[in-house]
C-alpha cells in the first residue's frame, strides 16, 4: 500500500466558524438542498454525527458516482478542526483502500477563513495514483464549498 498526500488551501470572505457550521457540522441538511443535481441526501447511518459516526453521502442520479461512506474521526467545534475517511464507495473502487482528510479552518486579518485541506490517498496494491486522478474530485468538493459560500454570502444570519 502506497500512500499520496495532498495539500490544498482554499479562502473565503466567510467568518471560520459560519462555514464550519454550514458546510460540516450541518453538511447533512444544506447539502442536499443547495446542491440537489448533485447529492440526492447524506444520511447519518451510525452516531449523532460528531467523532466517530458513520454518514453516507447518496448522489443524484445520473451522477458517475452512487453513493460514499466515510467515518467521522474528530469534529472540533472550538478548534474548527474536522477529520475524516472515506471508507467505502464508487470513488475508491479497487485502487484505493481509504481516504483520509484532515480539515482546518482558521480566521483571516480581514474577517474571513482560511481553509486548509490534507488529503491521504491509501492505494491498493502496486497502483500508484497521479494528481490529474484525483482533481475531479477535488473540484466536486471545491464546488460544494462555493455553494455553501454563496449560500452564506446571501443569508448574512444563516449560522451564526
Amino acid at each position: 500500500m502506497g500512500v499520496t498526500t495532498f495539500c490544498d488551501e482554499y479562502t473565503s470572505p466567510i467568518a471560520p466558524s459560519r462555514i464550519f457550521k454550514a458546510s460540516i457540522v450541518d453538511s447533512h441538511n444544506l447539502i442536499p438542498k443547495l446542491l440537489p443535481q448533485a447529492i440526492k441526501n447524506i444520511e447519518i447511518t451510525q452516531g449523532d454525527g460528531g467523532a466517530g459516526s458513520i454518514k453516507q453521502i447518496n448522489f443524484a442520479e445520473g451522477s458517475p458516482l452512487k453513493c460514499v461512506k466515510y467515518r467521522v474521526e474528530k469534529l472540533d467545534e472550538k478548534t474548527l478542526t474536522y477529520c475524516y475517511t472515506l471508507v467505502e464507495g464508487d470513488a475508491l473502487a479497487e485502487k484505493l483502500e481509504k481516504i483520509t482528510y484532515e480539515v482546518k479552518l482558521e480566521e483571516t486579518g480581514d474577517g474571513g477563513s482560511i481553509s486548509k485541506v490534507t488529503s491521504k490517498y491509501y492505494t491498493a496494491g502496486e497502483f500508484s495514483l497521479k494528481e490529474e486522478e484525483v482533481k475531479a474530485g477535488k473540484e466536486r468538493v471545491l464546488g460544494m464549498y462555493k455553494a455553501v459560500e454563496a449560500f452564506l454570502i446571501q443569508n448574512p444570519d444563516a449560522y451564526v
